[in-house]
């Protein structure tokens, strides 16, 4: 939502010159994304792995589940970096100088397996957690039905352009985690 807010009006962090203007520009929304990111990748780890317990014989959702668990813990590598970009943005300075490392930063092909296996456990790893869950039909199928929503519409939103498809997702997969931590509360099926 706060990356949302931040590029409603244009801006992007395509480039390092694209994230240091946004982030020079919304440094509060900025912050505000980047420790959302954190701890939501942070609880994902836990929320998952409580999941699992609910369907202990689904291969299909333990292989998901950990395709996101692997996928939300390179996410924190990925994310850090913005915290140096927003440094420098604060900060000011040399920006071309700035953008250029950033750039090359981003280019690392020693590092890319790490946004790699974010991609795909975020993305491939929910859907496929998401559709082992639909199949056990653990505390019913919406919850599954919300979590697989993520995958689709961060995809439509990174097609169209607006972040508000991703926004969206988000919020339901967090009420289809929800409604699974409920379940756990209530002593859900564990065998």
């Amino acid at each position: 939502l706060a990356y949302w807010l931040s590029t409603r009006n244009g801006g992007s962090d395509s480039t390092g010159a694209e994230s240091l203007a946004l982030f020079g520009a919304n440094p509060t929304l900025a912050r505000v994304s980047i420790e959302a990111v954190l701890l939501g990748g942070l609880l994902i780890v836990p929320a998952v792995i409580g999941v699992l317990r609910l369907v202990p014989r689904s291969r299909l959702a333990a292989v998901g589940g950990w395709l996101m668990i692997f996928g939300y813990i390179c996410y924190f590598g990925v994310l850090l970096s913005n915290v140096t970009i927003l440094t420098m943005a604060e900060r000011g300075g040399p920006t071309a100088e700035f953008a250029a490392v950033i750039d090359a930063s981003q280019s690392q092909l020693f590092a890319a397996w790490v946004f790699l296996l974010f991609v795909v456990g975020n993305l491939i790893g929910t859907l496929i957690f998401a559709i082992g869950l639909l199949r056990n039909r653990v505390a019913g199928i919406w919850p599954a039905i919300l979590i697989m929503c993520w995958p689709p519409l961060h995809v439509v939103g990174l097609v169209v352009g607006n972040e508000l498809f991703e926004v969206a997702g988000a919020v339901l997969q967090a009420i289809g985690f929800g409604v699974l931590a409920v379940s756990m509360l209530r002593g859900g099926r564990t065998d």
